[in-house]
């Protein structure tokens, strides 16, 4: 017996049992009807307060949310209480009540599907406290995948109980899913291979939510990852959405995970320097270094490099503690200017690219005569 000749049947008995019991009967189911849909924020409010003073009891906020994902579904569950219960009051024939309560059975395993979904969403508030109470970082990444994973799951989970309950046989439906499964998955061979690809990245994780990451293909802060895409925010504001099974296959840097931040670069000093001021110089650099708060100390190097060709090149490599664009910057600055200040008080001068020309026979200058200015002709009147 389908849906359609079911809620006839229902109709009809609802009907004979109007002039069989009277309106007594009616009277009541209808009170219990009435009283449960007025009564469910009252009755919600009661259970939901004696679960948060037993919450209160806990040192995790699990409960909390669990209890708050719950209340919506609880308050329907009074409703659809009353009205199961008003309509076995009716006493109506053993069709009918079979077909209730399997709408009954029905409405509750929606509402803890319901509850369980909205529970799934919370994981990133219980993915913190998590790292609060065990000390274990839980990746930004892995923690929206997995919700929308559970949404899924408890998604599909509820339509097969619902299935079963109203007695389908599912077996067809998997083998046919199964079947279509294949289908789909060559006809969406590119979405499929950017959820892989969303799967490798989440398992081998080579950034997080919030790291600046560089690719051949994009430069920037990662904002989101999904099955499909990963969203990247250039330093240029721009929002952009890279294939997961683009970016699972690019080296990817990620600048973020620096433990420090390396400075290199060549000072070059005029050929007029004295081998004295050099090595003086060196030393003053490599002391100002080793005795800077935010230098790392591990690989300083201070050293006369080579010739130039206009300068004496001094090779000067060290790395800073602070990995952030502001405090390198700022840090890289204040060692610029204690150099110069060095620079000052040994009297030394930063080369500039020159050239010097030599003639082997002095070149001889002939000077420009100034030009003489033509006579007007005489006009005759």
């Amino acid at each position: 017996m389908g849906f359609f000749e079911r809620t006839v049947g229902v109709a009809n008995a609802m009907v004979q049992a109007t002039s069989k019991q009277g309106w007594i009967t009616i009277g009541v189911a209808g009170t219990l009807l009435i009283g449960f849909w007025v009564l469910r924020k009252i009755l919600t409010r009661l259970i939901t307060a004696v679960c948060y003073k037993m919450a209160s009891r806990t040192k995790t906020s699990l409960d909390n949310h669990l209890i708050e994902a719950f209340t919506k579904p609880l308050e329907w569950f009074f409703a659809l209480l009353g009205l199961y219960l008003a309509l076995n009051y009716l006493s109506l024939k053993p069709p009918a009540d079979a077909f209730i309560s399997n709408v009954f059975r029905t409405g509750v395993i929606l509402l803890i599907s319901a509850g369980l979904y909205n529970f799934a969403g919370s994981f990133e508030a219980l993915s913190e406290e998590y790292e609060e109470l065990f000390g274990a970082k839980v990746d930004k990444i892995l923690v929206p995948f997995l919700s929308k994973v559970l949404k899924f799951v408890i998604i599909a989970l509820a339509v097969t109980v619902i299935a079963q309950e109203w007695d389908y046989k599912i077996d067809g439906l998997i083998a046919g899913l199964g079947l279509g499964g294949l289908a789909i998955s060559l006809a969406a061979k590119d979405a499929l291979a950017n959820v892989f690809g969303g799967i490798v990245i989440i398992t081998d994780k080579p950034f997080s939510i919030g790291d600046w990451i560089q690719t051949p293909s994009v430069e920037g802060t990662v904002e989101d990852i999904s099955f499909r895409s990963t969203k990247v925010r250039t330093f240029t504001q721009a929002l952009v959405t890279v294939p997961n099974s683009t970016l699972a296959s690019e080296p990817i840097t990620n600048w973020s995970r620096m433990g420090k931040r390396r400075v290199m670069f060549k000072l070059g000093l005029t050929y007029g320097t004295s081998r004295a001021q050099i090595q003086g110089f060196v030393s003053a650099v490599e002391r100002l270094l080793t005795s800077h708060p935010e230098v790392d100390q591990e690989t300083i190097v201070v050293r006369f490099d080579g010739f130039g060709e206009s300068s004496l090149d001094i090779l000067i490599q060290f790395f800073v503690k602070p990995t952030a664009l502001a405090d390198y910057a700022r840090v890289r600055e204040d060692i610029n200017l204690e150099i110069m200040a060095l620079m000052e008080e040994q009297g030394l001068s930063v080369a500039f690219p020159s050239r010097s020309l030599y003639f082997e026979t002095p070149a001889t200058v002939t000077p420009m005569r100034p030009p003489v200015a033509e006579a007007e002709p005489i006009k005759k009147d």
